[in-house]
């Protein structure tokens, strides 16, 4: 195809807008960027949409194109800078439609629950460990959009694995909690709290939901007082309280640790 040279190319205005959710809403696609993402795409056995690449990555990866016949546009390097949402892009960007990803049902027997979650390098951490720790799915309230750049990013192409369900607000994700209780499910709440046990000491290979706070406020209220099961965290008393990114990695795991023992 004819290389896209112009930044006032009409291509370029529609794949910025998805820097935005209104824009990712409106026209069903995310953006992807860098190699890394576009091999753990292939890797899913998920085609995107488009991909557009400099010339020099074109050179780079033939082989690559060449095995999974990508539907490429080539594009100058200002032209790929002007779309993608890093400074220093490696080359290539993709879009991919929403609809090629895997949805959460509300059914999963290990779920995290994330209330109002607001920083998306923290949220594609907790996507990350998720995936690795074999979360079923993920509920989020609100917060932070998943599906922007610097979230798939930051999870390395987790966020491309795990079932989602994003609820517009607390009171969405407090419906799927009430419903995950009464099915039978444990709602277990990391708190700082003196009556809460450590958290080695429950069992976690039960159907279980992690529920995690936010990174200022924490966990709401309203959904804490929904737990069936409080745990902790021990830790010096030198911190406050551990950034909810690196608290939910051992809570997360110790189901895995357990299963395996």
């Amino acid at each position: 195809m004819e290389l896209i040279t112009s930044r006032r190319n009409p291509l370029v205005g529609r794949l910025r807008s998805l820097h935005q959710p209104k824009g990712r809403r409106e026209q069903g696609l995310l953006l992807l960027e860098g190699t890394h993402q576009i091999q753990e795409l292939l890797r899913l056995g998920l085609m995107p949409d488009q991909l557009l690449a400099t010339p020099a990555w074109i050179e780079r990866h033939g082989d690559l194109l060449a095995a999974a016949s990508l539907p490429l546009q080539p594009v100058g390097e200002e032209v790929l800078s002007a779309i993608a949402t890093t400074d220093h892009p490696d080359g290539v960007v993709a879009t991919l439609p929403h609809l090629a990803l895997p949805v959460a049902k509300g059914t999963g027997r290990f779920v995290l629950a994330l209330d109002q979650l607001q920083d998306p390098g923290n949220l594609g951490t907790l996507l990350r460990t998720a995936l690795a720790a074999g979360v079923d799915e993920v509920w989020l309230g609100g917060g932070a959009d998943p599906l922007q750049p610097k979230v798939l990013r930051a999870s390395a192409g987790a966020a491309l694995s795990l079932p989602l369900l994003r609820e517009a607000d607390r009171s969405g994700l407090q419906r799927l909690l009430e419903r995950a209780r009464a099915s039978g499910h444990q709602l277990v709440a990391s708190l700082l709290d003196a009556a809460a046990r450590p958290y080695w000491q429950l069992d976690w290979t039960s159907p279980t939901v992690l529920l995690l706070g936010n990174e200022g406020a924490g966990l709401h209220p309203e959904l804490a007082v929904l737990a069936t099961q409080r745990v902790t965290i021990p830790h010096s008393s030198a911190v406050e309280s551990l950034n909810v990114a690196v608290a939910a990695a051992p809570l997360l795991l110790e189901r895995w640790r357990q299963q395996g023992a």
